[in-house]
């Protein structure tokens, strides 16, 4: 079945890498030799098998970052040439020369190509802080507010580098935080690229008066234990929650999910066994399911990443089909979600319709009932 569903994916992959493909060359034809063909077949074999050689030979990085881009370029073209060949067959209801038409709608789009790719970058390299202000109407012995510092999907490697790792440190030590969490997607697939650049270092200077707690993702994987995951990122003085909760200064409890996609975790009813109520829990789940479900267990602030907020327009319109709070903030019963855009990318560095981002959570504490 697995098989099968790949062999289809295939298809229609290699059908829409033809369109494009096709579409660039009807484009070039009229100003390039007819013997340019066989290298721009190569050029364009070569980009669509990128993304994939660069996942099978991941020692060599340049294969990877090719492969991002592409990704990114193919996803944009699939948007726009449809609007170039709709826009070219709609210039036959004119007396315009269709050569010419072809020629400036071919210039139009690779423009609006380019001046997209540019901006998404920016959106994907310049993020922004959201700050959201909540109160859970419980009381606090010696705690009437608490700021927290979310980020999630990082997904530090190749093009999610040092710098922005740096940019990330940078924004929270100025929010000066009481606490920072990670739900999910810090490293990206690959943890020899997290160990042999300088993120343990990097995130170790991330300062907060109650530390910074993780939970893992679905990209936080390897071939390897998971132990040396975890281990590796308590290097850079996280705390990993792996199914586990922590009570922080007899005030408020901290739960962290294993990420839905290991078969092996436990109910959340579980990990809440035993946990005092009465307590402010905050649950870092990385993927934002499940919401009546957390409401249910008590639950007062739920925080997720993992939808990128789609990361790419339209794909934004998925996410929010799919979850019921893809992205922001939103209120179940009791409880508060809110879900981050992520503060890296998986793939392209490219961003529209999103945007990096670091959340800020202001928090107060107290019975409204008095």
């Amino acid at each position: 079945m697995f098989i099968l569903i790949g062999l289809v994916f295939l298809l229609i992959y290699g059908v829409l890498v033809f369109y494009i493909g096709w579409s660039g060359w009807r484009w070039m034809r009229p100003v390039v030799s007819a013997r340019f063909k066989l290298f721009y077949i190569v050029i364009i074999s070569f980009l669509a098998i990128s993304l994939i050689l660069g996942r099978v030979f991941g020692s060599i990085s340049i294969l990877s970052m090719i492969g991002s881009y592409w990704l990114a370029v193919f996803s944009l073209l699939l948007l726009l040439l449809p609007i170039a060949h709709l826009s070219i067959w709609l210039s036959r209801l004119t007396p315009l020369p269709r050569h010419r038409v072809q020629k400036w709608v071919g210039f139009i789009t690779l423009a609006t190509l380019l001046l997209l790719l540019g901006y998404g970058s920016y959106q994907a390299y310049n993020p922004v802080v959201r700050e959201y202000n909540l109160h859970i109407n419980k009381k606090v012995d010696g705690l009437d507010q608490l700021k927290i510092v979310m980020a999630s999907d990082m997904h530090f490697g190749l093009l999610s580098g040092e710098n922005h790792a740096k940019r990330m440190v940078s924004t929270i030590n100025e929010l000066q935080p009481d606490l920072v969490l990670y739900p999910g997607d810090i490293i990206d697939d690959d943890l020899d690229a997290y160990r042999n650049r300088d993120f343990v270092k990097i995130l170790s200077d991330v300062k907060a008066k109650y530390g910074v707690f993780a939970s893992l993702g679905n990209h936080d994987k390897y071939d390897g234990p998971i132990q040396n995951i975890i281990d590796t990122l308590k290097q850079s003085n996280m705390s990993v929650l792996y199914d586990e909760n922590i009570t922080i200064n007899d005030q408020f409890t901290l739960v962290g999910r294993k990420d839905r996609t290991e078969k092996d975790r436990n109910p959340l009813s579980s990990l809440m066994a035993g946990i005092d109520k009465s307590k402010p829990l905050i649950l870092l789940e990385h993927q934002p399911y499940d919401l009546d479900l957390a409401n249910e267990q008590g639950i007062d602030l739920m925080v997720s990443g993992h939808t990128h907020r789609g990361q790419i327009a339209p794909a934004h319109l998925i996410t929010k089909a799919i979850y019921e709070n893809d992205w922001g903030y939103l209120k179940k019963g009791n409880m508060h979600s809110v879900v981050t855009s992520g503060y890296g990318f998986w793939g392209p560095p490219i961003r529209l319709g999103s945007r990096s981002e670091i959340v800020q959570i202001n928090i107060t504490f107290g019975d409204n009932n008095k």
